[in-house]
C-alpha cells in the first residue's frame, strides 16, 4: 500500500525547510506532492554546497523532498500564475511558507484560490502569524522559534552564550503541526465538503514547545530555574560521565521509586537512611555533595560495565548521552523504524524515517528528490488532459 493519503493531491510552494517538510512528511504517507519551483529552483537546493558535502549530495533537500513531483513555475508571470491556479483548482492541499503580502502580489492568497476550489485545504506556515506588527516580518527558525520563543534563552546556562541551534529543528517541528492542522481540517471538510486556510507559526511552535515553561510563569508568575549540572535539584535526574569519558543520563524522576534503585546501582545502600540524602528535600539541600559523590563513583567504571549493571536493576532509567555516530550503531534505532530505503537509481538509499508509522496502511517512500523541474512535462501534460472534454 502507498500508505493512508494515497489519492491526495498536494501542491506545495515552499522554499527551504518549513513547508516542504510539510510536503515531505505527506509525500512519505503516500500523498501525491507536486512541487512547484522557480525557474531558480527552491534554495534549499543549495543546503548541500554550503555544508561542504562531498559528491554533490545534498542530505538536507533529500530528507524533505523525497518522493515529490517537481514543476518549473514563473509565478511573476501571467502564464505562471495561470498555471498554478490551474494546479490549485484540482488539489485537495495547499502548502506554502512564502509570507503573506507575497502570496497576495503572486496571486496565490487564500480569497484568490479559495475562490476557484472551495474544497482546498491552505496550509500555511508564517514567521510570526497572521496578525499584529510583525505578521508579515521574514523569518527562519533560528529567529522566530529559537531565539524570539525563548527556547534559546532557556537551554543557556547562567553566564554562559546562547547554544547554536541544529539545522531545521524549529522547521521539522511546525511542519509536523501544519500536517496534523491539515489532515484535521481534510476530515473536516468529509464532514462539510468545503475546505479551509489552516495557518501555524514558528514562533507559536517556539512558544509551544517551552510551554512547560511559559504556561507556568503565565500561570503562576514564577519562573523555573534554568538547570546547572553541578547543583541540580533532584540529582537522579541529571547527566554523569562513565570513566571513558562516555556520559549518560539518570532519569529518576520520582525520586520514592528512583532513588532506591540509584542507590543500588552505585553499591550505597546506605544513603537510603544517610540524613543528607534520605528524603527529596534533603538531598536538594545536598546537592552538591550528593552530585559530586556520584561523579567519583561514575568515574571509575566505562559506560559499558555500568550499563550492565543498569540493566540488572529495572526501577533504574537512564539513556547515554549519543553521538551521531552512536545513534547509528544503535541497534534500537533501526528497530525503532529510524531508517528507510528510499528507491534511487543505484538501488536503495537509506535515509531518515519521518516520526510515524501505519500499521493499516502502511506508508513506504517512492523515490529520491527530483530534479529541478523533472515533471514539468509530465504535469503540464496532465493539466491539458483534464482540459480535454
Amino acid at each position: 500500500m502507498a500508505g493512508p493519503m494515497e489519492g491526495v493531491r498536494v501542491i506545495e510552494l515552499g522554499i527551504w525547510v518549513a513547508a516542504p517538510a510539510a510536503g515531505g512528511i505527506l509525500a512519505d504517507w503516500g500523498a501525491d506532492v507536486i512541487k512547484i519551483e522557480p525557474p531558480t529552483g527552491d534554495p534549499a537546493r543549495t543546503f548541500g554546497r554550503m555544508l561542504g558535502v562531498a559528491g554533490g549530495e545534498n542530505p538536507p533537500f533529500e530528507m524533505d523532498n523525497r518522493s515529490k513531483r517537481s514543476i518549473v513555475v514563473d509565478l511573476t508571470t501571467p502564464d505562471g500564475r495561470s498555471t498554478a491556479l490551474e494546479l490549485l483548482s484540482s488539489a485537495d492541499v495547499f502548502l506554502t511558507n512564502i509570507r503573506p503580502g507575497a502570496l497576495q502580489r503572486l496571486g496565490v492568497d487564500f480569497e484568490t484560490v479559495a475562490a476557484r476550489n472551495r474544497r482546498l485545504v491552505y496550509g500555511l506556515i508564517t514567521g510570526y502569524g497572521m496578525a499584529g506588527p510583525d505578521a508579515d516580518r521574514a523569518a527562519y527558525d533560528v529567529a522566530a522559534f529559537w531565539a524570539r520563543a525563548g527556547v534559546a534563552h532557556l537551554l543557556t546556562r547562567p553566564g554562559d552564550t546562547p547554544p547554536f541551534q541544529r539545522g531545521g529543528m524549529g522547521d521539522h517541528m511546525v511542519a509536523m503541526t501544519l500536517v496534523a492542522a491539515v489532515c484535521a481540517a481534510l476530515l473536516a471538510r468529509e464532514r462539510s465538503g468545503a475546505g479551509q486556510l489552516v495557518t501555524t507559526s514558528l514562533y507559536r511552535q517556539g512558544t509551544y514547545t517551552v510551554s512547560f515553561d511559559l504556561n507556568t510563569y503565565l500561570m503562576s508568575g514564577q519562573p523555573i530555574a534554568v538547570g546547572q549540572r553541578e547543583s541540580m535539584a533532584n540529582p537522579c535526574m541529571n547527566n554523569y560521565a562513565a570513566a571513558d569519558g562516555r556520559r549518560f543520563w539518570v532519569v529518576g524522576l520520582q525520586g520514592e521509586r528512583h532513588w532506591p534503585a540509584l542507590c543500588r546501582v552505585v553499591g550505597r545502600p546506605d544513603w537510603l537512611t544517610d540524613p543528607r540524602f534520605a528524603t527529596a528535600r534533603a538531598r536538594a539541600a545536598h546537592a552538591v555533595e550528593l552530585i559530586s559523590e556520584l561523579d567519583a563513583i561514575f568515574a571509575t567504571k566505562a559506560l559499558t560495565e555500568w550499563a550492565e549493571i543498569f540493566a540488572r536493576e529495572p526501577e533504574f532509567f537512564w539513556s547515554p548521552v549519543n553521538s551521531l555516530e552512536d545513534v547509528l550503531a544503535d541497534e534500537q534505532f533501526y528497530a525503532a523504524g529510524g531508517i528507510v530505503s528510499v528507491p534511487g537509481a543505484d538501488g536503495g538509499v537509506p535515509m531518515v524515517a519521518t516520526p510515524a508509522d501505519f500499521h493499516g496502511t502502511p506508508w513506504a517512500p517512492r523515490s529520491i528528490a527530483p530534479q529541478l523541474g523533472e515533471h514539468t512535462e509530465e504535469i503540464l501534460a496532465e493539466l491539458k488532459a483534464r482540459r480535454t472534454p
